[in-house]
């Protein structure tokens, strides 16, 4: 079986750790590279060993030695090089945020109406762990009535991307708190609309980026979540509490495990889950181990390879409608907070 032959557009921090985790799927490989510097291009193109170069992203799409398209772009442009890739028949893997819930609109039907996969970039709905926690879910806590989360990173360095708002809208909230957003629809699924929905943000007071920021989303199912993220902390923070009516399930690396992922190596480290029930105490606290043989970010390329398939139809709209819930609970929580998109 042929593997499928990847097109990225950037080459940033977040494209050289997923163009490491397309190198060592087996079901895929990288073919081409375009950056907004073709001295970066060739650069990158030499660390990651990848064949060809291209001046600029268009002619990369328009060339035929590809047959899936990674965008790692900044935000403001993913739309027109998402369409554009789609026009020229390629599958489609894209970086997240997104503007908002109409640009993954305007997406999602072009890539349907081409018979194309389109899948965002979260790594963390792939990992085996999830799925061990959405069945523990249905077995052991019942109905989930509340989510916690929080995520935080140590990272103020004012000349990343992330603190230029003509590149990134959203600063913070589409950045970080995606992850929050997603943690609520991948172990919560809500039902109902949106109630109330509130929250804070906080800005940088040299650039204006949107640094930090918290929430409270009340559904109309009487289902609530608080959230936590941000820029400005003086270390890692990834924790998730998830209450059902019979117990809760916590995890303190929801994001990116501790294992094998963009931000930490412990080989020796095994994920894991803690269920809590009653009035246990920490002696009584179930640790539920998932023993992974590739890290999450190459199982998601993976799965990204088998949606390619014409017969993941169903696969292919679920992709799509984790995008799109994620992204309208960013673009709701914006509204809230006084953020324009």
């Amino acid at each position: 079986m042929s593997k499928l032959r990847f097109g990225v557009v950037g080459s940033g921090a977040i494209a050289d750790f997923t163009c490491k985790a397309i190198s060592r799927a087996h079901s895929a490989c990288l073919s081409s590279v375009a950056s907004r510097r073709f001295s970066q291009a060739k650069e990158f193109a030499h660390k990651q060993q990848i064949p060809n170069i291209y001046k600029d992203w268009e002619s990369l799409l328009e060339a035929q030695d590809s047959d899936a398209i990674y965008v790692a772009s900044p935000t403001t442009s993913r739309e027109e090089i998402c369409l554009a890739a789609l026009a020229n028949h390629k599958h489609l893997l894209c970086e997240k945020p997104f503007l908002n819930a109409a640009s993954i609109d305007k997406i999602a039907a072009r890539a349907q109406s081409e018979g194309l996969a389109f899948m965002d970039a979260t790594h963390f709905t792939h990992h085996p762990r999830t799925a061990k926690i959405i069945q523990q879910q249905k077995q052991h806590l019942g109905p989930v009535n509340r989510i916690h989360s929080a995520f935080f990173v140590s990272m103020m360095d004012r000349n990343n991307i992330r603190f230029d708002s003509h590149k990134e809208p959203t600063g913070a909230i589409g950045d970080i708190g995606w992850y929050n957003m997603r943690a609520i629809f991948e172990y919560m699924r809500p039902t109902g609309a949106i109630k109330t929905i509130s929250g804070a943000i906080k800005r940088d007071s040299q650039t204006g980026t949107i640094i930090s920021g918290a929430g409270l989303i009340e559904f109309a199912s009487g289902q609530t979540s608080t959230f936590e993220f941000g820029y400005d902390s003086g270390v890692w923070q990834m924790d998730l509490d998830i209450l059902g009516e019979s117990g809760l399930i916590q995890l303190d690396d929801f994001v990116l495990d501790w294992r094998d992922s963009a931000a930490f190596y412990n080989p020796e480290y095994t994920p894991e889950f803690v269920v809590r029930r009653g009035q246990a105490s920490p002696d009584k606290f179930e640790h539920q181990q998932v023993p992974i043989e590739q890290s999450q970010a190459v199982q998601m390329i993976e799965d990204f390879c088998r949606l390619t398939s014409p017969d993941n139809q169903v696969e292919r709209i679920q992709a799509i409608e984790r995008a799109r819930a994620t992204q309208s609970l960013i673009d709701q929580y914006c509204q809230a907070v006084g953020v324009a998109v």
